[in-house]
């Protein structure tokens, strides 16, 4: 049963899972869908064809849900899904897809969304990412596991963001992010590869060796960068982690691969 404040409202087309707890001042429109566990801590606005997974929390004046920010976007009943054990702090906006995305904007589960982030009309977020305060990402992008954004990071629409990525604080990024890649700068420019990171969540020596042996051979200055993608694929056939790079950097994209400033791999 869901515990409700006298002072929210809640239409009661909305689906409520056992235990979801509703604070003061919230409100939750007719397609809403709270999985158990839920909580809106205060003041908290839900809208549109929203689903929301177990044990999410989402702190005071979010706004969740809420039409696309798109002047194409003509009320076409588009979703946002949200996933599992998230937690969106105050101010953060996330809006539902648009018939020129896929109709869609999905997040995964244990994301964790500081206070003003902001994910545009049909983004594809996956499992633990992280968005430091104030990030943004507009329309159409694609963030994969365990990616972390820093603080007033801007993300240019249709970019990707590979897996175990790090982008810098204050960086506006306007081009692919390799997995494990780590980019910074007013103009993203990519300055090596998130070692922190692979260390921090358990990689190997002999990837992250392997990982920084692959990385100096595709961005160094001999070859083309398809020349380049061919050697590593095969020197490291057997590599799952380099060969995770080179899927993504083979993908179809509408953007190029974020580069270094100098040309020059470190």
């Amino acid at each position: 049963m869901a515990d409700i404040h006298s002072s929210a409202v809640v239409d009661p087309g909305a689906m409520l899972g056992d235990g979801v707890l509703i604070g003061p001042y919230c409100v939750v429109g007719p397609n809403v869908e709270l999985a158990a566990g839920v909580s809106l801590k205060s003041h908290v606005v839900i809208d549109g064809r929203t689903k929301i997974g177990a044990g999410t929390e989402i702190y005071p004046f979010a706004s969740i849900g809420s039409a696309p920010q798109d002047m194409k976007y003509a009320g076409e009943p588009s979703t946002l899904t949200i996933g599992k054990n998230n937690r969106i702090r105050e101010h953060v906006t996330m809006n539902p897809g648009t018939e020129g995305g896929g109709m869609k904007t999905v997040v995964g589960d244990n994301g964790l969304f500081m206070v003003g982030a902001h994910v545009a009309h049909d983004c594809i977020l996956g499992d633990n990412v992280i968005m430091a305060n104030n990030a943004t990402l507009a329309g159409h992008v694609v963030v994969g596991d365990f990616a972390i954004l820093g603080g007033l990071s801007a993300v240019h629409q249709f970019v990707r963001i590979g897996e175990h990525a790090m982008v810098g604080g204050m960086s506006g990024v306007e081009n692919d992010v390799i997995p494990f890649g780590s980019v910074m700068g007013d103009r993203a420019r990519l300055s090596g590869l998130n070692i922190v990171g692979l260390k921090r969540r358990g990689f190997s020596k002999d990837d992250v060796h392997s990982l920084r042996r692959a990385y100096r051979m595709l961005f160094a200055n001999e070859g083309t960068m398809a020349e380049r993608i061919a050697d590593v694929s095969k020197l490291f056939a057997d590599h799952t982690v380099v060969q995770d790079i080179i899927a993504f950097m083979s993908s179809e994209t509408s953007r190029g691969i974020t580069q270094q400033r100098n040309g020059n791999a470190g």
